[in-house]
């Protein structure tokens, strides 16, 4: 039972540090969407800055309609934008979930095997230490689903916010250009 224990123990541990590496990684590459977008952000308002201001001193009605022309692209620019960090973050999210799913069902499988190995050359008596561990990995297992589920609704939310801006950004420069 100890051998077992121990290989139990040395899986989970190794499927841990998968998960924590997976982790890190998603943190990392969220940081990098954040400061991506920021920069986009910044260079968008700096543009409609400018062609606000092209738009106030503008003389001539061919001035200000060069200024109306040149809205549209950029509003297609950054629903394109948003279209393709939807995307990434989507397909990041499933590439992750798959993997830690993954990893997690070996993990499952590999304690259910030590927990039956185990029960067959447990001793006498030993049904309750056995039971309370079963109980603790069915905890653990809830555990994990949950985390899982809320990391899930995280990568949705950040979608809806992307989605959210790029249809706000749509509409801003679609307004502007009305008037």
């Amino acid at each position: 039972m100890t051998q077992a224990a121990e290989q139990f123990a040395a899986n989970a541990q190794a499927a841990l540090a998968s998960l924590n590496e997976a982790a890190a990684t998603s943190l990392a590459g969220f940081e990098k969407l954040v400061a991506l977008n920021l920069a986009t952000a910044k260079a968008a308002i700096a543009e409609s800055a400018e062609q606000l201001q092209a738009a106030a001193t503008a003389k001539a009605p061919q001035d200000l309609a060069a200024v109306t022309a040149a809205v549209q692209p950029a509003a297609e620019k950054v629903a394109a934008y948003g279209r393709a960090v939807a995307a990434i973050v989507s397909e990041t999210s499933a590439a992750l979930s798959k993997t830690a799913e993954a990893q997690l069902a070996e993990v499952k499988s590999q304690a259910e095997a030590a927990i039956e190995a185990a029960l067959k050359n447990a001793p006498a008596g030993s049904e309750a230490a056995v039971s309370a561990f079963k109980t603790a990995l069915a905890n653990g297992q809830k555990a994990l689903d949950a985390a899982q589920a809320q990391a899930k609704q995280a990568v949705a939310a950040v979608e809806k916010n992307v989605a959210a801006a790029t249809d706000a950004a749509v509409k801003a420069t679609k307004g502007a250009k009305a008037k």
